[in-house]
């Protein structure tokens, strides 16, 4: 995700919830959901605070709903400072393993944009419309469904990218999960909104204690690196993202 962009434009401890967590990150992977087909419970839903300096510039609001035909991932993000307001929303959905089965993202303002991601055969297509109306413009990706989408604005994204390093990566029988430390591992990632894919590695760096609204808190870290930057993740023994940060783009977003 492009931190810049964005703006201009505008071990842990075994409990039930945490068992709970951690099953829903396998099911994303490893298609082991179990939930009701008359049912799709909620099992992350919330707001993130995205700050650049120090300052709130704008609010994500996320949900992350689930049931046995696969998860559903949708966002709104609407900026809150500067001259040109910028909002714009995301459906993610999801395979019961995990695949992309479809992505949608609709600028509302200040344009009134919009691109769809699907799976066509082995590879994944995008259609995108910059004006309503008009043909879409079409571009072809040589990359498997199992690609995971990390769009600009949309940061519950990378929660969801969290989970399924942590389902194919790390071990949970019996305590707390264990991960390899600092063994990075690649995960493949499309970026819909510049028609980019970039390779991100993921690695556990372990637990340590965040200020988080003046607190402090004893969260999981991942650290991630990509060619377009590097960004930390901090997530509670829920498996909930708590906090991001951009070291290089002085961005923030902590969850409210």
């Amino acid at each position: 995700m492009r931190f810049g962009s964005l703006i201009r434009h505008a071990d842990v401890r075994r409990t039930l919830t945490g068992d709970a967590w951690f099953m829903l990150a396998l099911a994303l992977a490893c298609s082991i959901s179990a939930f009701a087909a008359d049912k799709k419970p909620t099992v992350d839903s919330g707001t993130f605070a995205v700050l650049m300096n120090g300052q709130r510039v704008a609010t994500e609001t996320f949900s992350i709903t689930q049931d046995n035909r696969g998860s559903s991932i949708t966002s709104h993000f609407k900026s809150e400072s500067g001259s040109q307001k910028a909002e714009q929303t995301s459906d993610l959905q999801l395979a019961q393993n995990g695949d992309l089965t479809r992505y949608e993202w609709k600028e509302l303002t200040p344009g009134q944009s919009h691109a769809v991601v699907e799976p066509d055969g082995n590879f994944l297509i995008q259609r995108e419309w910059k004006n309503p109306g008009e043909k879409p413009l079409e571009q072809p990706f040589l990359l498997p469904a199992s690609t995971n989408i990390v769009d600009d604005y949309f940061f519950v994204q990378q929660e969801v990218l969290a989970w399924r390093y942590l389902a194919t990566s790390c071990k949970h029988e019996q305590g707390p999960i264990q991960c390899p430390l600092k063994q990075k591992q690649q995960m493949g990632t499309l970026n819909p909104h510049i028609r980019a894919s970039q390779s991100v590695g993921v690695s556990f760096a372990g637990r340590e204690k965040v200020k988080i609204h003046g607190a402090d808190q004893e969260l999981i870290r991942l650290d991630m690196t990509a060619d377009s930057g590097d960004w930390t993740l901090w997530l509670d023994d829920n498996l909930k993202l708590q906090r991001v940060v951009a070291p290089v783009e002085n961005t923030e977003v902590v969850r409210d």
